[in-house]
């Protein structure tokens, strides 16, 4: 199954815009930034389609956190979450 990125977000009621960028910070690995103040995620547009649908809920992620006034987060505990729920996301068909 394909997850779909969408162009926003709602996190908490904040709409968050969703952009592919041009080799965006290659030079430091970085694949994906979420902007809490500028309402933006970041998402390298070159990667593969499945590590983008991985880095958007991983920075999907960051802003629940946020958004739940949690500003100090584990890189390593949203990696670990992000990884679980790309997976739960992308083999399950889920219909609201």
């Amino acid at each position: 199954m394909v997850i779909i990125i969408p162009k926003k977000v709602r996190i908490a009621g904040i709409e968050y815009g969703v952009a592919e960028i041009d080799h965006f910070q290659r030079d430091n690995d970085i694949l994906g930034q979420i902007l809490y103040t500028h309402g933006i995620i970041k998402i390298d547009s070159s990667i593969a389609n499945d590590r983008k649908e991985q880095v958007f809920v991983h920075e999907l992620l960051h802003g629940v956190f946020f958004e739940a006034g949690i500003e100090e987060q584990d890189e390593d505990l949203i990696n670990r979450v992000a990884i679980v729920l790309y997976q739960v996301l992308k083999d399950n068909r889920f219909e609201f």
